[in-house]
């Protein structure tokens, strides 16, 4: 189908640069080395051509992305890198022969994995990002729980998320190290094989985490883009121009459309002015008429798949393949 035919909206991704992404990672974090956050593309069949290239083990958001995964068959390894109150429906995964682990940073949570049966957890450690995570003095005291609960401590995963955007590479440098201090500190109380920790954007200074959890490498945002990292923005949102006006134009593709957090989109050649709920409004370099498709970058790339049913896989205007994110909700 050419990409023309496309109802916009849409999500594109440019095959050879999703493929150059994922080799390019996979050399620096071969393996089990590798726990690729699925949040970032929430679609199983991304998720599968990770693991053909040895990355069996998958970082999850959410109950409904663990689910996918096992129901795809790659419950291998499945950690839930985030705080449940009801964690019931892992039980059902474990029961069916999927390794599942959750992140747990109190007693609560705790007692939720053991009521559910979750036999596997790692202590989440506050490493200087204010969300989850349990202040570092507790670590050692949580492990000791978990254990009295019957649960097995996998080790500590940390997130340090408040450093992976930074443009300052030395400033990233710097500030890893302290993040790192702690959750290798955390890591002697609480014992186990396992330093979950990283991201994208600190995939090459993080020489502290036995496993690292990027995700967006794979598809990329315009955020991302800005560090200099050797990885391409695969993915775009193939828009259509609804109106033009003398001093701007507007385009199909708005709030409902992007992921807006890290602030406006990018379209090439073009001023971005604002985003309301259907509508993208452009100042471009260039005269654009009604119809033309254009290409929108998104800031951040995890809520902007989000929003959409469909990963478009792209050979220049020909679209090969349709990949559903079938991994949305909760």
């Amino acid at each position: 189908m050419h990409i023309g035919a496309l109802t916009t909206p849409a999500l594109i991704v440019q095959t050879e640069l999703l493929d150059a992404n994922l080799r390019t990672m996979a050399a620096a974090w071969p393996g089990r080395r590798l726990r690729p956050h699925v949040k970032a593309h929430k679609c199983t069949a991304l998720a599968a051509r990770q693991a053909q290239l040895g990355h069996t083990a998958f970082t999850c958001a959410t109950i409904a992305e663990m689910e996918g995964l096992a129901r795809r068959g790659l419950g291998e390894d499945l950690l839930l890198a985030n705080e449940v109150v009801d964690a019931s429906r892992l039980g059902a995964l474990v029961r069916a022969g999927a390794r599942v682990t959750m992140a747990v940073d109190s007693e609560e949570i705790i007692a939720a994995a053991t009521a559910a049966g979750v036999p596997e957890v790692l202590i989440d450690v506050n490493v200087g990002l204010p969300r989850c995570g349990c202040d570092p003095e507790q670590a050692g005291r949580l492990a000791d729980s978990a254990r009295r609960h019957g649960l097995g401590v996998r080790g500590v995963m940390g997130y340090e998320g408040h450093i992976v955007g930074l443009a300052d590479r030395s400033r990233r440098v710097e500030l890893l190290e302290e993040s790192m201090a702690l959750l290798h500190a955390c890591h002697g109380e609480v014992g186990g094989d396992v330093i979950s920790a990283g991201g994208t954007g600190t995939y090459d200074i993080n020489h502290w985490a036995t496993e690292l959890q990027a995700g967006s490498y794979a598809l990329m945002d315009t955020a991302y883009a800005k560090l200099g990292l050797p990885y391409a923005e695969a993915l775009s949102v193939l828009a259509t121009v609804i109106s033009v006006s003398p001093d701007w134009a507007v385009a199909d593709c708005g709030l409902k459309a992007l992921g807006m957090d890290h602030g406006n989109p990018s379209v090439d050649d073009a001023t971005v002015l604002f985003c309301s709920d259907e509508h993208l409004v452009f100042r471009p370099e260039h005269q654009v008429r009604v119809g033309e498709r254009i290409a929108v970058r998104p800031a951040h790339v995890d809520p902007t798949v989000a929003y959409h049913e469909r990963l478009h896989l792209v050979v220049a205007d020909d679209v090969v393949e349709s990949w559903p994110v079938d991994l949305r909700g909760w």
